[in-house]
């Protein structure tokens, strides 16, 4: 499975998005890490040309409404509508729900254990078959 880790938006912290790409690389699946500063359309153009099957997005800005909505339409704008998208960050419970009515898959917030990204992942490769 390749997966691509995306850091959208101006936030330069980028740590919790390098631990989370080497741990996915440690359980066995290919990633690609995008850098920071990456706008929404950076972000579904490197999606199509590395033919991803699922791109993790890294924010802690506070701009999480403002960007995925961005990122989805950015994606299908490209045909890229196979993809699974999940989060990770500094996300509000309260905006957990608009994220997944909008397509997130999954939010995992700070203290998220790696291995519920990787979980989650497995359980993507196991429904593709």
């Amino acid at each position: 499975m390749r997966v691509l880790i995306a850091k959208p938006g101006l936030d330069g912290h980028d740590r919790g998005a390098k631990v989370i790409a080497r741990a996915l690389r440690d359980a066995g699946f290919e990633v690609i890490y995008t850098g920071i500063r990456q706008t929404p359309e950076m972000i579904a153009q490197t999606a199509l040309q590395e033919d991803v099957d699922a791109i993790g997005v890294s924010i802690l800005s506070g701009a999480h409404l403002t960007l995925f909505p961005r990122i989805f339409d950015e994606l299908r704008a490209r045909g890229v509508d196979d993809v699974v998208v999940w989060a990770g960050g500094i996300i509000p419970d309260e905006d957990v729900a608009p994220l997944k009515a909008l397509g997130v898959r999954e939010v995992f917030g700070p203290g998220s254990p790696t291995t519920a990204t990787i979980e989650l992942l497995k359980a993507l490769e196991a429904e593709r078959g």
